[in-house]
């Protein structure tokens, strides 16, 4: 009996044992999710109707004008094949303006002109006596599952996204995650974070899921994927492609240059998925501070806070795939979840 066998059993049985993948490096916060990190919310709104399965999540940030009072941020593009609106003046000035949304690749518009909305009214001199706002938009491309030329995301969509975010948010199929595929299998919206005691302070993050090679998919260090191939005869394989959104956030009061060595951190935890960016995918990453004012610590205390960087990326993945529903959308095209996979491979 081969190493790798012997691996795959023990990553069955511990399924079979306790539905639970995932061994945390450091501890978890106590929800085990972004919003660990103080005033940050999640809200969605889902479109599952026939062909069209979409939808928006919003990220909201603490404060209520961010305009006033931006956040540090920073931002690293990992594969560029990607379609985001805001990433250009957030690598020039390093400060987050507004909330960030999420959905697919034909919505950035949509996305751009709710922030840009919703900026004005809480500035009702924005782009007069006021500069304009930069609002934060990043997209996925959902057409394997949703009718992206439909264009059904609308306004009103984004608007409930943000209007109803809270501390507690689904997971797995909802929001913008509703049409997104990861690894052949149905991705979407994914969470976790770190405790970080050296720093006394927290690390959150969530993933928009969209991306992945089945073959390549690692869990817990097994290549699970070549178990899972033969249990889906026919299926329309994925590449490594489609894209992936991590929004990180931390109470860690850091500057924007430290922020970006942090999102770039999210790169070792999707390689420990089995993830190579390959072409096609736009795999990008930001990291925002909830400290308005930097009080940046020594370059060797961020340590901890970069390994939990890729250690909560590869757990908010395996969220995303275990939190997933199964969906079938345009075309009947389908994407079962992970669990019904590994249930069977259990049976």
């Amino acid at each position: 009996m081969d190493f790798q066998h012997v691996q795959r059993t023990l990553l069955l049985e511990r399924w079979r044992e306790t539905r639970q993948l995932g061994q945390p490096r450091s501890a978890c916060g106590p929800a085990n999710r972004i919003s660990d990190v103080a005033g940050v919310r999640v809200g969605h709104s889902t479109l599952n109707a026939g062909e069209t399965q979409t939808g928006v999540t919003a990220i909201v940030p603490p404060g209520d004008n961010l305009f006033l009072t931006p956040l540090p941020c920073g931002a690293e593009v990992l594969n560029g094949f990607a379609k985001p609106v805001g990433l250009v003046q957030i690598e020039e000035l390093g400060v987050l303006q507004t909330p960030i949304l999420l959905s697919n690749t034909l919505a950035v518009g949509t996305l751009f002109t709710t922030l840009v909305r919703d900026a004005i009214r809480r500035n009702p001199e924005l782009g007069r006596t006021l500069p304009t706002v930069n609002p934060l938009a990043l997209e996925c491309n959902d057409g394997w599952l949703n009718d992206i030329q439909a264009l059904a995301v609308s306004e009103a969509m984004a608007q409930t996204a943000l209007q109803t975010a809270s501390a507690d948010f689904a997971r797995g199929s909802v929001g913008a995650g509703r049409g997104m595929s990861c690894f052949s299998l149905k991705g979407g919206i994914g969470t976790a974070s770190r405790l970080i005691p050296s720093l006394s302070a927290t690390l959150g993050v969530l993933v928009l899921a969209n991306f992945g090679a089945l073959e390549a998919l690692t869990l817990d260090g097994v290549r699970a994927g070549e178990m899972i191939v033969p249990l889906l005869p026919g299926h329309t394989p994925q590449r490594d492609a489609g894209s992936v959104i991590i929004i990180m956030a931390t109470d860690a009061p850091l500057e924007a240059r430290q922020l970006k060595r942090l999102a770039k951190r999210a790169g070792a935890g999707l390689g420990r998925l089995g993830s190579h960016w390959g072409h096609g995918s736009g795999d990008i990453a930001v990291a925002f501070s909830t400290q308005p004012l930097p009080q940046p610590p020594q370059e060797e205390q961020l340590e901890p806070l970069l390994a939990a960087a890729a250690d909560a990326t590869e757990q908010a993945v395996l969220d995303a795939l275990l939190s997933a529903e199964a969906v079938t959308g345009f075309r009947g095209h389908h994407r079962p979840s992970l669990t019904q996979i590994l249930d069977r491979l259990t049976s």
